[in-house]
């Protein structure tokens, strides 16, 4: 498959509408940056595709070009619906401004975003974006990546989402982090550790002789 849309591609073929849906949610991962670069922005508003199974890179590229694709619409409440395949290249100043609009995002599409924007967004943020689907938080909370939300959070904050969430860090805790040292050598004992290793000697026998002087 990989090999025809690379063919089809290089004899100047566009990656239209008609294109799209003949690769669709199955294929769409196989597209290399310079494929995903020459689809029109305005292709997607025709075509259903999911590619949140694909590469981050992928994920960010589409993501990109949908929320073009969408920008006309973005003030109205089908505006999510149309993005939300996509979210999964989301970069968190987005998400937060979706947080605004009571998009009632499911858990399993707040799982699928973009690690560092998730790690970004506050226990409140994440509350406004599911909405009526917060309840379903609970049951995720020992899933990647939302465990690893969870762990640097503060308890006392998720506390005040009344679902039961469990794992954030309490008031005052600190991240100790031990430092690793290497195992000591079985090597012979270099002249500088030698030296070390018969200063209480040598120091004894400067102390005798100032005595006995």
């Amino acid at each position: 498959a990989s090999a025809i849309i690379k063919r089809y591609v290089d004899l100047g073929n566009a990656l239209n509408v008609t294109a799209l849906n003949a690769i669709g949610t199955k294929y769409i991962c196989l597209l290399n940056v310079t494929e995903l670069n020459t689809i029109d922005p305005n292709s997607l508003k025709l075509t259903s595709l999911d590619p949140s199974a694909c590469s981050q890179l992928t994920k960010d590229i589409l993501y990109t070009k949908a929320k073009r694709a969408f920008s006309d619409q973005q003030y109205f409440p089908a505006y999510y619906k149309l993005i939300e395949p996509y979210l999964g290249g989301a970069p968190a100043v987005d998400l937060r401004a979706l947080s605004k609009d009571n998009v009632n995002m499911k858990v399993s599409t707040l799982a699928k975003l973009r690690r560092d924007s998730l790690m970004s967004l506050t226990p409140s943020e994440v509350q406004r974006l599911l909405g009526l689907n917060l309840g379903e938080l609970e049951r995720w909370q020992n899933t990647s990546p939302i465990r690893d939300w969870i762990q640097v959070q503060k308890q006392s904050e998720l506390d005040e989402l009344h679902v039961g969430l469990t794992g954030g860090t309490q008031e005052g805790y600190l991240n100790i982090v031990t430092p690793k040292f290497e195992p000591p050598s079985s090597a012979p004992l270099g002249p500088v550790a030698m030296m070390f290793h018969l200063l209480p000697a040598l120091l004894m026998s400067f102390l005798m002789m100032l005595i006995l002087s």
